[in-house]
């Protein structure tokens, strides 16, 4: 990024998570303002941004829960008297697994409320301000699950897919504006929320290269869309999983 001209802003949902921390810490790298979002752990995003500020990054740290669409428009609202945030990474999700003919309504719901209306939540209110600067990265964090399905996750899977569709149609809208719309899909990826998952046996059965993902691969790729470089990149599911599927 150019320096000279001012510091982009991009905000980070599940920013203190495993795979979101990564993509937190490359984006104040390309020399974004990042803005890290934590719903019950902003303890642990206020400690992420005080080690990106002290590797020479500016991030700051923000508590909300994107479920709850009058907090998120009330938090938005604080973050655009700012100006506008022309980097959207909805990262937020959550598992909430069981075989569907087991599973309870409040699971559907709140897999589906965090990930789907959490989508609406936070990037609807940013999307006028996003246009009018003629420039702007939505970059949604889905699952290989959403592509391929995964049994006991027929809620998460939907959740996903629906997030899929969402990029796809809006990137059509907002095409002529300098916006690009795209989702990543991460296979496998090794955090803590996935430790225990899946064993070594597993992982070598599943996924080609015989190994998990890492945190610093998925950023990489965030960090790639959210560049000048992939300018001509839009309405995309991008998959990274080791050859999964």
């Amino acid at each position: 990024m150019n320096q000279t001209s001012p510091r982009k802003r991009a905000l980070v949902t599940g920013g203190s998570g495993g795979i979101g921390s990564a993509i937190c810490r490359q984006l104040a790298a390309d020399g974004f303002h990042v803005i890290v979002h934590a719903n019950r752990s902003l303890e642990a995003a206020q400690t992420l941004v005080a080690q990106i500020r002290a590797a020479g990054g500016h991030a700051q740290a923000r508590a909300f829960d994107v479920t709850d669409a009058a907090a998120t428009a009330a938090a938005l609202e604080l973050l655009l008297a700012d100006g506008p945030i022309q980097v959207v990474v909805n990262n937020a999700g959550i598992h909430d697994d069981a075989v569907f003919p087991g599973m309870q309504l409040r699971q559907w719901q709140q897999v589906i409320d965090v990930s789907l209306n959490g989508f609406f939540h936070v990037t609807q209110p940013l999307m006028m301000p996003m246009i009018r600067t003629r420039w702007g990265r939505i970059i949604t964090i889905t699952s290989v699950a959403a592509v391929a399905g995964n049994r006991g996750q027929v809620n998460y899977s939907a959740a996903k897919g629906a997030l899929h569709s969402a990029t796809k149609s809006l990137a059509l809208e907002v095409a002529s504006r300098g916006i690009t719309v795209n989702a990543v899909a991460p296979g496998i990826i090794a955090t803590p929320m996935s430790r225990g998952s899946f064993d070594p046996a597993a992982i070598a059965q599943l996924v080609p290269m015989k190994r998990p993902g890492r945190p610093e691969e998925v950023a990489d790729l965030v960090s790639f869309l959210a560049s000048e470089k992939s300018a001509y990149i839009s309405g995309q599911v991008i998959s990274i999983n080791g050859g999964m599927i």
